[in-house]
């Protein structure tokens, strides 16, 4: 798939994770690992933070004339992220109790927004 630019969307989406990577490094964030992908879902980064496993989703906008990023991960999104979670917590033999949360980093040209704990899966 291709943007309008030309360039594929999964390269964009590459740069733009890279870019939240650095983001939550610099805000104390340990990046365990980028792009997981199952059947269930996928989920940008894994990332250990303040003793949660983290599952974070990046989303990109050009500007505010095409949404506020953050509502880009409606509930079907944030259904699909929990289910990716929820595999990956089994693959990796995690206790079902293990303290997690769902963060969005919302990036935007020059500026970004890191929403801790964006949603609950109830």
């Amino acid at each position: 798939m291709t943007g309008q630019s030309g360039k594929s969307t999964r390269a964009l989406g590459s740069r733009y994770e890279a870019v939240a990577k650095r983001c939550l490094e610099e805000q104390g964030y340990e990046i365990l690992e980028q792009n997981f992908s199952c059947r269930q879902g996928e989920i940008d980064l894994i990332a250990r933070e303040g003793g949660f496993l983290v599952f974070v989703e990046v989303k990109y906008r050009k500007s505010l004339s095409q949404g506020d990023p953050m509502e880009a991960v409606d509930a079907r999104k944030q259904r699909r992220i929990a289910r990716a979670a929820s595999y990956y917590l089994w693959k990796n033999r995690l206790p079902e109790d293990t303290p997690c949360r769902f963060d969005v980093v919302a990036l935007m040209p020059g500026k970004y927004r890191i929403c801790k704990d964006a949603f609950a899966i109830g």
